[in-house]
């Protein structure tokens, strides 16, 4: 029989990780509070889990409490936002380092085939597909590294800067970019050269491909959710 305390990790962790899903998504946006009551209804649980998981997500820099009690998601002002993204470049492209010296022939033909099957959302330029098909295409690459704590940092970081990347692939059109970007990377993958998979990634993370492009995607945030 699972102890009282297993049960309460257990329903914290998956507590924790819903919203971190719902954060990076985009469903739960930068400002919008924790619905305690909605999410202890939607699991069966008492509060106390819910408070748990929100303890460690405040602890990540996710969430933000309230004076009065309860939490937002987090806002960030601009230059949390670039030190984040640039972290998130550089983790990346360890990722596509060691995923291309790790990986085996048939994970190779696995991160070739998710790319190729993001061709159609491209060319019918369908942003939800497409980032179905890109979080699919990073996953493969994370997994290949046989590094799960490098996995963990990187999604932990893509969850918390998730509505503003999304924001700005949007606002920039970036989708036809991506893909190519995306190639680059399977061919620097099928040539067996770690660096070059190093550098492609960074140029696929980039926020921005010129100062212009970057004042767009700052002018064109949604009322209320402009960087500071």
């Amino acid at each position: 029989m699972r102890s009282t305390k297993t049960v309460f990790t257990k329903a914290s962790d998956k507590i924790r990780t819903e919203i971190e899903r719902l954060i990076q998504s985009g469903t739960l946006l930068p400002g919008d509070a924790i619905d305690e009551a909605g999410l202890a209804s939607q699991h069966g649980v008492s509060r106390t889990p819910i408070r748990e998981a929100m303890l460690q997500l405040q602890a990540q820099g996710l969430l933000t409490s309230l004076p009065r009690g309860g939490m937002l998601v987090a806002k960030m002002d601009l230059q949390q936002l670039l030190s984040l993204w640039e972290l998130l470049a550089e983790l990346e492209a360890v990722a596509a380092r060691l995923a291309c010296q790790r990986m085996t022939p048939d994970e190779l033909t696995a991160i070739a085939k998710a790319n190729e099957q993001g061709r159609a959302a491209v060319e019918l330029d369908d942003m939800a597909a497409w980032q179905e098909r890109n979080s699919a295409f990073h996953e493969l690459i994370y997994r290949a590294t046989r590094n799960p704590y490098l996995r963990q940092e990187v999604l932990r970081i893509r969850a918390r800067t998730g509505f503003y990347r999304q924001h700005a692939f949007g606002a920039l059109g970036k989708i036809q970019t991506s893909f190519e970007q995306h190639q680059r990377l399977v061919e620097a993958f099928q040539a067996g050269d770690p660096e070059a998979a190093a550098v492609a990634m960074v140029a696929h993370m980039r926020p921005a491909r010129d100062a212009q492009a970057m004042s767009d995607f700052i002018i064109n945030l949604p009322k209320g959710l402009s960087l500071a």
